[in-house]
Parts: C-alpha cells; sequence; structure tokens
C-alpha cells in the first residue's frame, strides 16, 4: 500500500492552501483574524479570549512556515520532505484541536461542530502523508509490462 506521487502533491498543495489561509490573515491583519476567523459569519478566536497581537501573529508566521515547507515538500518525489512536514503538521495539529475540543463552550451548536471538523482536515490531509509513495498507479505498470507506452 502507498501512495502515488500525484496524490501526495494534491494532499501537500491542500495544506500549503489551508496554511496561508490561516497564516496570511492572522499575520497581516492580526485583529481581524481574532474578530472574525474563519469567516465572516463566525469568530472563533474571539470565543476563547482576549486578543493578544503577538501570539496571532504567531500562529499565523507558524502555518505560513508550514505553508512553506508543504510547498517545498511537494517539489519532490521521494517521500522523505513530505513525511517530515506531515509530522510536522501532525505535531501541531493534534495538540491544536485537543486544546478546543475542551474549550467549545464560547461557541454555538455549527461553529463548535465546524470547528472540530476544520481543525481535524490538517490531520486528515496529513496522515495519508506517512504512507510510502508508489511510483505509478497498478493500471500504468501492468501497460508498460505489457510493452504499451513504455519510454
Amino acid at each position: 500500500m502507498g501512495m502515488t506521487p500525484n496524490a501526495r502533491r494534491i494532499l501537500l498543495g491542500l495544506l500549503v492552501l489551508l496554511g496561508l489561509y490561516v497564516g496570511l490573515w492572522a499575520t497581516l491583519f492580526p485583529l481581524s483574524f481574532y474578530e472574525s476567523f474563519p469567516g465572516p459569519f463566525s469568530s472563533w478566536v474571539a470565543a476563547d479570549g482576549p486578543y493578544n497581537e503577538h501570539l496571532v501573529r504567531d500562529v499565523g508566521t507558524f502555518n505560513l512556515g508550514l505553508a512553506a515547507a508543504s510547498a517545498a515538500a511537494s517539489r519532490y518525489r521521494d517521500r522523505g520532505p513530505g513525511l517530515a512536514v506531515a509530522i510536522a503538521w501532525i505535531v501541531y495539529s493534534v495538540p491544536h484541536l485537543g486544546y478546543h475540543l475542551h474549550h467549545l463552550a464560547g461557541l454555538g451548536a455549527v461553529d463548535a461542530v465546524a470547528q472540530v471538523i476544520a481543525l481535524s482536515s490538517t490531520i486528515l490531509l496529513a496522515l495519508p502523508l506517512l504512507l510510502p509513495v508508489r511510483d505509478s498507479a497498478p493500471a500504468d505498470r501492468s501497460a508498460v509490462a505489457g510493452g504499451v507506452g513504455a519510454r
């Protein structure tokens, strides 16, 4: 069992997008992030305590770092860079999710469920990156073995 390079690249690309979304917003507009994250209809961060620009910017730059590492890992075909990035996302995301699971009281039911889903997404995207990388899909190998498409 393994993951194709294209599937791996897609997962890393999704992690890049999530890291950029959180990272750019929190870094460039920390008060807006605090008051409005994850979007115009909710405020998950403000529900958890007073505003601290330093901590919000730290969350932003940390997410930008993970996004940059994910983007760099997506350029490599071998497993190593993606594995390292996956571990970093998991080490960040599991305690982050754990904290928020114990602090849902300030949120309405819809926001609580949405927050758990959103915070679980980085874990669910990173876990498959722990799998080995396959060279090609099984159908591709049989075509090459039969002489079709050999280069």
